[in-house]
């Protein structure tokens, strides 16, 4: 448990120091190191090389090698510089400058929705800054709650959730947050969800770039069971780092005489779709680096059968 606790203590020290230094120099020059460095990780380095290559070459047959390669590196860039906005923005953006880091094209419904008096659920992906997505909209004066995973070093954990927190953006745990999340519908709240996160065998199998991916029920389950409007949207780099610009995809109303999504298959196809619509116009700036599509639909069916014959054995 000791050892535990100061491997974690160094880790966290080390990230803080890493931090410290990224708020010394210009963001000017901290943007050109991002670029150059996103070449070594790509060329040299070659992280998870297999995986990125494999979700790009899926994604994007039609694609020559070159252009993939260069949304590859492009990826990598756009991780160091989420990295480098999340240490800047603190000190560099706040409430009387705001326009001056981001923009805001098509947002009008959504913020008639955020002032309404029902719940409204925020559907994202990991594309663009979400984590600058979420501390600027709480900088724009509409509070919100975010599920998030908790870290396993908790100096990190907190680390970054006084980050998420210091504009008015709440973070829930993954796991146990529901009785939480019943009653923040219930008041009118804001939910922010990652709407691309792999749900294992039991999730609701859609299709993504043509293929299927399993994906969290209980985002739908939350805008049915609600009856929360759902925004699909992204914070994308605009023309410079720590730029944002707010794109929105759709926006469906379950209270709405028109509405046609109405189980838990039907809306999530819709937001992945959406969601991948918004991918499609960044794709540097989608984590190709995380394994979106594992295993297969027929997965759950062969477990099914399995548990059957465990029973009646």
């Amino acid at each position: 448990m000791h050892a535990k606790k100061l491997v974690d203590f160094s880790v966290y020290a080390v990230v803080r120091l890493l931090i410290c230094i990224i708020q010394a120099l210009p963001l000017g020059t901290c943007a050109a190191y991002s670029k150059r460095f996103s070449w070594f990780c790509w060329h040299v380095l070659k992280l998870r090389r297999d995986v990125v290559e494999g979700n790009l070459r899926f994604a994007f047959p039609e694609l020559s090698q070159k252009d993939r390669d260069e949304i590859a590196q492009g990826m990598w860039e756009h991780l160091l510089l989420m990295v480098v906005e999340i240490a800047h923005a603190p000190r560099k953006v706040h409430r009387s400058n705001w326009r001056d880091h981001s923009a805001l094209p098509g947002t009008k419904e959504v913020f008639q929705r955020l002032i309404d008096d029902r719940p409204t659920i925020m559907i994202s992906g990991h594309l663009g800054n979400f984590e600058m997505g979420g501390y600027m909209l709480a900088l724009h004066g509409f509070p919100s709650h975010t599920i998030a995973r908790t870290l396993d070093n908790p100096y990190l954990d907190r680390f970054v959730n006084r980050f998420r927190g210091a504009t008015g953006q709440y973070i829930l745990p993954k796991e146990g947050s529901g009785p939480e999340v019943a009653l923040l519908l219930k008041q009118g709240g804001t939910l922010n969800l990652l709407g691309d996160q792999h749900a294992g065998v039991n999730g609701c199998w859609v299709d993504f770039f043509g293929r299927p991916a399993s994906t969290h029920k209980a985002v739908s389950v939350f805008t049915l069971s609600g009856l929360a409007p759902t925004v699909v949207l992204a914070s994308v780099r605009g023309k410079k780092p720590l730029y944002m610009e707010m794109q929105v995809a759709g926006i469906v109303d379950p209270a709405d005489n028109d509405f046609d999504l109405g189980t838990i298959p039907l809306l999530t196809q819709w937001y992945t779709e959406q969601l991948e619509g918004l991918i499609r116009q960044t794709p540097e700036q989608y984590w190709w680096v995380h394994r979106r599509w594992k295993g297969e639909p027929t997965d759950r069916r062969v477990l099914r059968r399995q548990r059957r014959n465990q029973r009646a054995a």
